[in-house]
C-alpha cells in the first residue's frame, strides 16, 4: 500500500521488500537497515526518515515520523560530559549505529505490525458482533413467521371442525 500510495505521488520508488510482514523477522529489518545506510554514507540521500503506524492500543494506530539518519548529537550536561572510552569512540559508535539504526527498523516493523494485527481483531470484532446481532433478528423473523403459520393452521383446523359439528347438527 506504501508503494502505491507514493508513486501516485510520483515519487521515486528505488528498493522494495514484498510479502516480509507475514514473517517477519530481525532479518528483515537487518536487511533494509543495511540498504538504508548504505544510501545514507553513498550520500544518495540526505537524511533517511521512518514512516509507521505507532502501536497505541488494539484499536487506536497513529502515522508517526521519525528521523533515523543522520542522528542528530544529544544536547545538555549529560551530552557534554568528557569520557574515555575503550576502545575509543569512533570504535564503539561504529559498531553501535548499524544496531541502533536495525533496531530502531524493527521497531517501527512490529509496531505496524502490531498495528495492523490490532485493526483486524477490531474488524472481526465488529463483524461477529454484527453478525450475532443479526442472527437475532432473523432468529426473532423466524420464530413470528412460524408462530404465524401455526395460528393460521389452527385457525383452519377450528374452523374446519366447527363447519362439521355445524353440518351435524343440521
Amino acid at each position: 500500500k506504501a508503494r502505491d500510495f507514493y508513486r501516485r505521488r510520483q515519487w521515486t520508488v528505488k528498493s522494495e521488500m514484498l510479502g516480509f510482514f507475514d514473517r517477519l523477522a530481525y532479518s528483515h529489518a537487518q536487511e533494509l537497515a543495511g540498504q538504508l545506510m548504505a544510501a545514507y554514507l553513498a550520500e544518495e540521500v540526505d537524511e533517511v526518515q521512518l514512516m509507521y503506524n505507532e502501536f497505541r492500543s488494539v484499536a487506536v494506530q497513529r502515522v508517526t515520523r521519525e528521523q533515523l539518519l543522520p542522528i542528530e548529537p544529544g544536547t545538555g550536561a549529560a551530552a557534554t560530559t568528557d569520557y574515555l572510552y575503550e576502545p575509543g569512540p569512533d570504535a564503539i559508535l561504529a559498531s553501535l549505529l548499524p544496531r541502533h539504526v536495525t533496531t530502531q527498523v524493527f521497531r517501527a516493523l512490529m509496531e505496524s505490525v502490531a498495528g495492523e494485527y490490532g485493526a483486524r481483531m477490531t474488524a472481526m470484532e465488529a463483524a461477529t458482533k454484527n453478525a450475532k446481532e443479526m442472527i437475532d433478528v432473523l432468529t426473532i423473523q423466524y420464530n413470528k413467521a412460524r408462530q404465524e403459520r401455526i395460528t393460521k393452521e389452527l385457525l383452519d383446523i377450528v374452523g374446519g371442525a366447527e363447519a362439521l359439528r355445524q353440518a351435524v347438527e343440521a
